[in-house]
């Protein structure tokens, strides 16, 4: 894949949206311990892309929340690259500044 491949978008919004259903998921639905490794899981490896695709990720991820119309699903895209561990605090915040 590339910079410009349309699968990118779409596998970046696949990931957001399967930690953002385990995230709210009730305990009958999915074990919380389940949900908290596989949050986990996901986190160490986006934490382990190379700097160019984090960077590539986290664009994506601007991309999508800021056409995305529901309101929960963008404030948890906005939140994704902190809540993962990809951005300091400091950072998302003054990444919104900038936007």
């Amino acid at each position: 894949m590339n910079d410009t491949d349309p699968l990118v978008p779409v596998l970046a919004g696949l990931v957001v949206d399967v930690l953002w259903f385990l995230d709210s998921c009730e305990d009958d639905e999915v074990d919380p311990d389940s949900a908290v490794k596989m949050t986990e899981s996901v986190s160490w490896v986006l934490g382990r892309l190379p700097q160019d695709q984090r960077e590539r990720f986290l664009t994506v991820l601007a991309d999508l929340a800021g056409a995305e119309q529901d309101p929960g699903r963008r404030g948890f895209l906005e939140a994704f690259p902190f809540s993962c561990g990809l951005v300091e605090e400091e950072r998302r915040d003054s990444g919104r500044a900038d936007a």
